[in-house]
């Protein structure tokens, strides 16, 4: 007998066992004779295009599923788990030993080459995003959602308005003594928009300082969205900064926790490290030159060492009951996850009720609810599992091959 790789394999025999096929709802229970191979493979039962058609099975690689009827007539839905998937294929790989050989294979399981993959067969987002004013602020719902569902997910968010900060004005912070930013110095070591200055000070994030310990140059970055963002260059002050060796989540496990459920809601805080305050006693050392004046931070700024740091021990501090659970979060990128959709309302309202009780802001502008599909730290999470982004694709799918010595070079490097 021969394998998919065209060599022979050892048949012992053959065994006939009753196998139960179930979604939860329906099951079917029919008798199938399995070969018994001595072959290494990825998995330990496979079947055979004979058993699926005796049980009238359609499988649907794109889909990641398989629908078979049962005996009473219910349609049986049998999905894949991404998890057990991978683990099962990372352990047969820590069995083998030895050199492989690479052979040409085509790009996808199911046949599909590369020349084949286009944008119209390329998976895409489960529907857009509609826009909903809600107490006088602009909000993104997913299209997919019903109409009731839409409802009740807009009656959370009217409910929790008070999560949302489209201005830096009257952000009040994290309490202090619940955390805040302190810089640890190594003893061996010791022109801007004046109307952003004027908002930076009215929301307390800024003060005046007369005898600053370190002094610092400011830059002005535009953003992707076209807006400004003020950049404190704390070159010295970081050299004299022993890191922060806080661990930061891992993202292949956010992202697995996060693929295959069936509503996700998208969030992101409102200028989020100025919600942390520093430490009294280290304000002076965040101090920059202005034209006239020179001032400090009262909030944490951006640019600080282990800023990141700090942010993420907020972060697991205040949504401890829920990470991992029905949230994942790294630094200010939180994404809430509902395995089923009519849990997604609840989940929603418990997050608003743990962030109001530290006041922590949302930005109305980046949060996108109630999605069957989205994209997370790179990556694009469905309802099936994780898939390749397509804007992050769509360079190589249009690069063209090297057609002379020199692209090829520059291919290469």
């Amino acid at each position: 007998m021969y394998g998919f790789a065209a060599d022979e394999v050892e048949v012992h025999g053959h065994i006939e066992l009753r196998t139960t096929f179930t979604d939860g709802a329906s099951s079917r229970t029919t008798s199938i004779r399995y070969l018994v191979l001595n072959a290494p493979s990825t998995y330990n039962i496979l079947l055979g295009r004979p058993t699926l058609n005796r049980l009238g099975a359609v499988p649907s690689m794109r889909h990641m599923k398989m629908k078979l009827p049962s005996l009473e007539g219910a349609v049986i839905t049998i999905k894949s788990d991404q998890k057990k998937v991978k683990r099962c294929y990372e352990n047969n790989l820590k069995t083998k030993r030895g050199v492989f050989s690479v052979t040409t294979r085509p790009l996808r399981e199911d046949g599909v080459t590369r020349e084949e993959i286009t944008r119209e067969n390329r998976p895409e987002p489960a529907g857009g995003v509609v826009e909903r004013e809600i107490g006088g602020k602009m909000f993104k719902l997913g299209q997919s959602l019903r109409k009731e569902s839409q409802d009740q997910v807009a009656k959370v968010i009217a409910r929790h308005l008070d999560a949302f900060a489209s201005t830096a004005v009257g952000m009040l912070g994290i309490d202090p003594d619940f955390l805040c930013h302190r810089l640890t110095m190594d003893p061996k070591t010791c022109s801007l928009e004046k109307a952003k200055i004027q908002r930076r000070k009215a929301s307390g994030h800024l003060r005046e300082i007369q005898y600053p310990e370190w002094l610092a140059k400011v830059v002005l970055i535009q953003k992707a969205n076209g807006k400004w963002r003020i950049c404190v260059d704390f070159t010295d002050l970081n050299k004299a900064c022993p890191k922060d060796s806080y661990p930061l989540p891992s993202i292949d496990a956010l992202v697995d926790n996060a693929s295959g459920c069936k509503l996700l809601s998208f969030l992101d805080a409102f200028s989020s490290y100025n919600l942390i305050m520093m430490h009294h006693r280290d304000e002076s050392k965040t101090a920059f030159m202005m034209e006239l004046s020179c001032y400090c931070y009262k909030a944490m700024p951006f640019g600080l060492k282990n800023a990141g740091a700090t942010y993420q021990r907020l972060m697991d501090r205040v949504l401890a009951p829920m990470l991992g659970w029905n949230v994942q979060a790294y630094v200010d990128d939180m994404v809430v996850t509902s395995q089923q959709k009519e849990q997604h309302v609840a989940d929603l309202e418990e997050l608003f009720t743990m962030i109001a009780k530290y006041k922590l802001k949302m930005n109305p502008e980046k949060c996108v609810f109630g999605m069957e599909a989205g994209k997370f730290l790179g990556f694009l999470l469905t309802e099936r599992g994780i898939e390749a982004n397509p804007e992050k694709c769509a360079a190589i799918i249009a690069m063209r091959s090297p057609i002379s010595v020199k692209e090829v070079q520059q291919l290469t490097g």
